[in-house]
């Protein structure tokens, strides 16, 4: 298994594991859920581009990769449960993010 350690010598040495296999003795990774990519409206109005799904690196929960349509501030992410999760207003359940036809 290969490992990074910081450079900074003024901290502790903390060893990180890049094996992708080092989260559970050689067990493979579990495949992660599926999210159509396209395009999603933000139940506040906003809307984001899906690009995919990618892995927390430490946990390994599942997080939804996206980008506003409205501004240039990048990439984001949130956990795929939120992402696809509901929420509540003004008594109304609804998605977080509906996904738009293409």
């Amino acid at each position: 298994m290969s490992a990074v350690t910081p450079a900074d010598d003024s901290k502790p040495a903390e060893t990180v594991a890049t094996d992708p296999t080092a989260h559970g003795a050689g067990d493979p990774l579990a495949p992660l859920p599926e999210a159509p990519p396209g395009r999603y409206r933000h139940y506040k109005g906003g809307e984001y581009e899906v690009r995919g799904v990618v892995r927390h690196s430490e946990t390994l929960a599942p997080l939804v990769l996206y980008a506003p349509l409205y501004n240039d501030s990048g990439l984001w992410v949130r956990p795929y449960d939120m992402f696809f999760g509901n929420v509540e207003i003004d008594g109304r359940v609804q998605p977080r993010f509906a996904r738009l036809p293409d």
